[in-house]
């Protein structure tokens, strides 16, 4: 009787049963990673397709959106034709206190003016609402400019920009607090001098976080805005902000009206064009400074020659 199996493989079927065996398993995880690839692939295409459609839609709503420019707006600045109301003292503690104020000297009478036919002096504020020096100089000729102005002898404009717009933590305040300002400007202009005045004298130190939007838009109430709900929203929408940057930039390429000058920090105070440069927290220099252009003005004006007419004969 034999002791051989004949139902058992051999060796080489055994070899060619491994053999098929493990091409099978090869062929499942090439499957397999196939499987993946397509759905990594697939996945890398879904989150493409989605960035797309984000950046669509916010470009699409960025396009959608009126870039919003204020009213009552000339070369970017903001015209104050009267001052009523007193003017608050500097907030105790804010920055430092600025330089006494010395009695100022008299300025041309509007009626000498306009008699002689000459306009009235030119201002142009530039103003940061985080500059210190701006502060200075507002806290020591604010009460002479009130006074000047409702006498007619000055026109006056404020054109706030945002030089200073690193220098709050990054809240931005500087440029928050110029888009604030431009919203009283545009909805209650007759109270635009006051809140000036209040974010100048309030100025929050500089490398602090300054105010918050609500804080603005509380203050702007304080200084008696005409319709307090609007411009509280228009503070919070950032409404003019875009137009911050757009006249910051105008304004450091070249101001108008001026012998090429551009903005390189602030504030910057113009007479009839040219740049005040003397002591900023000394009103009676800065009132020789305006008495000396509206002479130059003056004698300007005298010294046209006056056509004539030849006689018929």
């Amino acid at each position: 009787m034999s002791s051989d199996t004949p139902n058992a493989p051999s060796p080489r079927d055994r070899r060619e049963a491994v053999r098929e065996k493990a091409q099978q398993v090869r062929a499942q995880q090439s499957r397999a990673r196939l499987v993946r690839r397509s759905a990594l692939a697939l996945g890398a295409v879904a989150a493409v397709a989605a960035l797309a459609v984000v950046v669509t839609w916010a470009v699409s709503s960025a396009m959608g959106r009126p870039q919003l420019s204020p009213q009552n707006l000339d070369d970017d600045g903001f015209a104050v034709t009267s001052i009523t109301g007193s003017l608050s003292a500097p907030a105790a503690g804010a920055v430092a206190e600025a330089t006494p104020t010395p009695t100022p000297t008299p300025t041309p009478a509007a009626e000498e003016t306009e008699a002689a036919g000459v306009p009235a002096v030119e201002i142009d504020v530039y103003v940061d609402y985080l500059s210190p020096g701006a502060r200075e100089w507002q806290i020591a000729n604010a009460q002479q400019m009130s006074s000047w102005v409702n006498d007619g002898a000055v026109t006056l404009a404020y054109h706030p920009v945002s030089m200073l717009t690193a220098k709050s933590n990054g809240t931005k305040y500087s440029l928050r607090a110029a888009g604030a300002a431009a919203c009283v400007a545009t909805h209650s202009p007759a109270t635009f001098f006051t809140f000036n005045s209040e974010l100048l004298t309030r100025q929050p130190a500089v490398d602090s976080d300054g105010f918050s939007d609500e804080e603005l838009a509380d203050l702007a109430q304080a200084a008696g805005v005409e319709d307090p709900k609007t411009v509280r929203s228009c503070i919070r929408d950032g409404a003019y902000i875009s137009w911050v940057k757009d006249a910051t930039e105008r304004a450091v390429s070249g101001i108008p009206g001026t012998d090429g000058l551009g903005l390189t920090g602030t504030p910057m105070i113009l007479v009839n064009g040219q740049q005040y440069v003397g002591v900023l927290g000394d009103p009676a220099e800065f009132s020789q400074f305006v008495l000396t252009s509206a002479s130059d003005a003056f004698y300007k004006t005298q010294a046209t020659p006056t056509p004539t007419v030849s006689p018929t004969p």
